[in-house]
């Protein structure tokens, strides 16, 4: 039986904290980040090539992910059909372990497919929560939101800066500078951008400090570097009156990077990619595995 490829996409989910973030680094680097995991439990399926990801989005350090993917180009061994998803789900994530990292689902896609430019949004969510310390937060809390000493923000200044970043802006302002910046359009359509109170988490809801979590949501087909962080930040420094509309008017209007006040990007830990979304045609009919 001829060998045969098949590309898959694949959905994972990990907590971003011990890695360099999601892309891959040398094998050498003392942190490694995300792909490099995933890189070595494919190679762990005893495939005859060596599957290489193509990650549809990348996060930082410290940052997390419910939902990323990516696509991957898989060749079993003579005589063997391709894996189904339901079968090479389970055979990953026993690999993956014990990193906080798992598959979530894979599927078959065409072999045109490429999970970055195929992707038809991204939605992202920030955590806050107001009154507490780093020190202050109950252990599964930790580096999974952002804490802040204040026990009031001026939730509505920060709804009316949210909305701010609604539909398409040149947010060249927004982004850091990174080696690629120059062949990124700052242009970006933002198709929601929502602040709202958590619903009570078990931490919540039986911690002996009253915690108030926030979320601000984010959705657009691409964001730009670090632009989420950088919006964040805004929101909150008006929320606390370190900085006024006006002033973040004129930072939209601006467009320079460097205007961005110093101090003011949200940290990585409380960002969470949470969804990628595809058209569901993208998706082909599972095979049987032999």
């Amino acid at each position: 039986m001829k060998n045969c490829k098949a590309r898959y996409l694949i959905f994972f989910q990990y907590l971003g904290s011990k890695y360099s973030g999601v892309m891959k680094t040398p094998q050498d680097r003392p942190v490694l980040g995300v792909q490099n995991y995933l890189e070595n439990a494919l190679q762990k399926l005893k495939l005859e090539n060596e599957a290489s990801l193509y990650i549809s989005s990348r996060t930082d350090t410290g940052v997390h992910a419910l939902c990323n993917s990516a696509h991957v180009d898989i060749q079993r061994t003579s005589g063997k059909p391709p894996f189904t998803g339901e079968v090479l789900t389970k055979a990953l994530n026993l690999h993956l372990k014990p990193e906080p990292i798992c598959v979530i689902g894979a599927y078959r896609v065409a072999d045109t497919f490429h999970a970055r430019y195929r992707a038809l949004t991204r939605t992202y969510v920030y955590r806050l929560v107001t009154g507490v310390t780093h020190n202050q937060l109950p252990l599964m809390e930790k580096n999974l939101c952002w804490p802040l000493r204040d026990i009031e923000l001026n939730v509505s200044a920060m709804q009316e800066a949210i909305s701010m970043f609604l539909g398409t802006h040149n947010f060249s302002t927004f982004r850091a500078l990174s080696s690629d910046t120059p062949f990124k359009s700052p242009v970006k359509t933002v198709l929601r951008a929502h602040l709202e109170p958590a619903q009570g988490s078990f931490a919540q809801n039986h911690f002996h400090r009253n915690l108030l979590f926030w979320e601000l949501t984010f959705k657009s087909p691409s964001f730009l570097y670090r632009q989420v962080r950088r919006m964040t930040g805004a929101v909150v420094a008006i929320g606390q009156g370190r900085l006024s509309i006006s002033q973040l008017q004129e930072l939209l209007e601006v467009q320079d990077s460097l205007a961005y006040p110093q101090g003011t990007c949200a940290p990585p830990e409380g960002l969470f990619l949470t969804r990628v979304e595809y058209d569901d045609s993208d998706l082909l009919p599972d095979t049987q595995d032999g």
